[in-house]
């Protein structure tokens, strides 16, 4: 094989600006280009035509990367090439459907609009600063979503480093998001209250299905993957879950375990049991073809209808059209929050019931408990004043109304301390 020359480059101005002009091999449309290369260095800071050392450093530098990438070509790729040819295809490889959608659409809403045709391996902090910056100055996107961006990215330039796409630390690792990003919108967890009101006009399986997601926590995915086999010994054993149709193993290794049923779950889940013709094997919520139902169906034509009823005649919206009245939402009903609302109403219930945090963890399957206190146990206005009347009864009585009156009227003039 022949052995390409060692290249020294050529260092020129422009504009006020050093630059380092030199030729570096790089995959433009699926094929290797032998381009030349001019490349920005700094700004010129003195006279004359000679540069500086820390210019000549940095053109060396920029070089001899060049000549390194020189002999594995294939490697220097655009960001754009990266993420389709390479890390896409790797994260379909790893992650669950809907963890890869998410990532799909960070990449194709936030990251490619602004860096798809960089080269890869130029990338620094500054570039990663300048996208952040972007993406945050829209003022649409909460703190914690612009997080998430952030370490997709970091993610991102890991997987080229480990591929060899990618030299030096990481860009992302010292760039921050905006401090002025909206807080994100506070989570929802459904009190037992309101619970007992939706099961009461939800129709079935709707109802038996929300029962499940309300006093076992499992997730939306993983109620559509739960099958007759995986319910015995009063225990509901998850082992797997569905997405958008497509079915994977549960969110973490974690999340695999036994989830105990209590005794109104299992006498509704008999029940649907029974209506299902004594199934014994199969999905236990299944639609008229026999396969996993899609909750996103349930939710559409039997949840919302059952809980946006009219005030006047208690009918649901959907079929009010030839009342002799307007439609005016009743109120009493509670408003869906979403299915993960019923998981976290578990963790807060259980809570208020006086169950220590560790052990909600185990009912929720969280890697830590830090997770179940910081996102799933949920303070409701009624508990705090019930801790402030407990401090009151705790508190001692030593100063009276009395007491205090008398303090008052005896009191001398107050004393300065200089």
């Amino acid at each position: 094989m022949k052995r390409k020359r060692q290249q020294t480059g050529s260092i020129f101005q422009a504009r006020g600006m050093w630059y380092v002009r030199y030729f570096e091999d790089r995959v433009r449309d699926g094929e290797i280009k032998h381009d030349r290369v001019a490349k920005q260095i700094g700004e010129v800071t003195t006279r004359g035509k000679r540069p500086p050392q820390q210019i000549i450093d940095e053109a060396q530098r920029i070089v001899s990367e060049a000549t390194v990438t020189n002999t594995a070509p294939n490697r220097v790729l655009t960001i754009e090439d990266f993420m389709e040819h390479v890390y896409l295809p790797h994260m379909n490889q790893y992650k669950r459907p809907s963890t890869r959608k998410g990532y799909q659409d960070i990449w194709e809403n936030h990251m490619k609009p602004r860096c798809a045709n960089e080269w890869l391996k130029d990338v620094r902090t500054f570039h990663v600063q300048s996208w952040l910056d972007s993406i945050g100055a829209t003022g649409i996107l909460s703190r914690n979503t612009l997080k998430h961006i952030k370490t997709f990215m970091s993610a991102v330039f890991k997987l080229a480093k480990q591929q060899g796409y990618y030299m030096g630390e990481n860009p992302v690792r010292d760039t921050a998001t905006s401090p002025r990003a909206k807080a994100p919108q506070e989570t929802y967890a459904y009190s037992l209250e309101e619970i007992e009101k939706m099961l009461s006009v939800m129709p079935e399986p709707a109802a038996t299905i929300f029962a499940v997601a309300a006093f076992t926590g499992l997730r939306r995915g993983e109620i559509q993957g739960l099958c007759w086999e995986d319910y015995s010994d009063g225990q509901i054993h998850v082992s797997r879950a569905i997405w958008e149709g497509k079915t994977s193993e549960p969110k973490t290794g974690r999340s695999k375990g036994a989830v105990p049923v209590i005794k109104q779950l299992a006498l509704r889940l008999e029940f649907h049991r029974k209506r299902q013709g004594n199934a014994q094997s199969g999905p236990i919520f299944s639609n008229g073809a026999g396969n996993p139902v899609c909750l996103n169906n349930v939710l559409g034509r039997q949840i919302l209808p059952s809980l946006s009823r009219c005030e006047s005649c208690g009918k649901a919206q959907s079929s009010h059209n030839n009342a002799n009245h307007d439609f005016k939402l009743d109120e009493k009903f509670p408003k869906w929050r979403g299915w993960h609302a019923a998981r976290r109403g578990l963790g807060t219930n259980l809570y208020a019931l006086g169950v220590p945090d560790k052990v909600i963890q185990q009912v929720l399957r969280h890697a830590n408990v830090s997770t179940t206190a910081t996102y799933y146990i949920k303070t409701i206005p009624a508990q705090v004043s019930d801790a402030m009347e407990k401090l009151a009864q705790a508190v001692p009585d030593f100063l009276s109304g009395n007491d205090l009156a008398t303090e008052a009227n005896s009191a001398s003039e107050p004393e300065f301390v200089n």
